[in-house]
């Protein structure tokens, strides 16, 4: 009989221990259900940066999810232009709300490119958000070679994203032109001579049979008399032999 006694009390106990474990697990779940039907009012993210608004949603369970971006004159870039649902909504908590980041400003304002290389100004007006547009060159002493001298538009104009800049660049100082001298029937010895003390370069001598001329007279130029050149143009003589 003590046996049996003892048996039916271990039953019991099991049974009871079961009875609670099923309460507390029943206690707990509903717990959860409770909180995920937990409603919150959704703030106004408006102006935050996402770091601000992250940390304005923790405290209300909810999360944010980045929609995407647009141009914006009233927000910074990084700031946050508009948000789904709406500010004051009723959300269940652990859900997320999307939102769109300003990404700066439609306008641009045009940097001063006047002295930078053509390199440089390139990447100066891709970094406004503007582009490099008519090119432009001129023969000057006053900026080196290579040198933006003036823009359109200026420096400072607040223009749309993506507006063409032009450019006027230096081509340094312009060379010096000449008027090509007749020197059909000159001495090669004198004419060669003279042409390099003066600077120019003669490339090509070409020594042909020419009746009735003595040996070293020029008989063709290339270029002909009269034609504009410059020191670094070649030249070219025929000359009899």
């Amino acid at each position: 009989m003590g046996k049996i006694r003892s048996y039916w009390y271990l039953d019991l106990i099991n049974f009871l221990l079961l009875i609670l474990i099923f309460f507390f697990g029943g206690a707990v779940i509903s717990s959860q259900v409770i909180l995920n039907d937990e409603m919150v009012n959704v703030p106004d993210l408006s102006g935050m940066t996402i770091d601000q608004a992250r940390s304005e949603l923790q405290k209300r369970d909810l999360s944010l999810t980045i929609a995407g971006s647009e141009f914006s004159n009233d927000l910074e870039k990084g700031r946050i232009l508009a948000q789904d649902p709406a500010p004051g909504s009723r959300l269940k908590v652990n859900r997320s709300i999307s939102v769109t980041i300003s990404s700066g400003r439609a306008s641009a304002s045009v940097p001063s490119l006047v002295g930078l290389s053509l390199e440089q100004s390139v990447n100066q007006l891709r970094a406004a958000g503007l582009s490099r547009g008519p090119l432009s060159q001129i023969h000057t002493p006053r900026y080196p070679a290579g040198k933006v001298m003036a823009q359109n538009p200026p420096p400072e104009a607040v223009v749309e994203r993506s507006t063409p800049v032009g450019l006027l660049v230096s081509q340094g100082e312009a060379e010096p032109k000449f008027i090509m001298p007749d020197l059909i029937g000159k001495k090669m010895s004198q004419v060669e001579s003279r042409l390099q003390e003066l600077g120019f370069k003669v490339e090509d001598i070409r020594y042909v049979y020419y009746p009735g001329l003595e040996k070293g007279i020029i008989v063709k130029q290339n270029p002909p008399s009269g034609y504009p050149i410059q020191k670094r143009n070649p030249i070219s003589l025929e000359v009899s032999r």
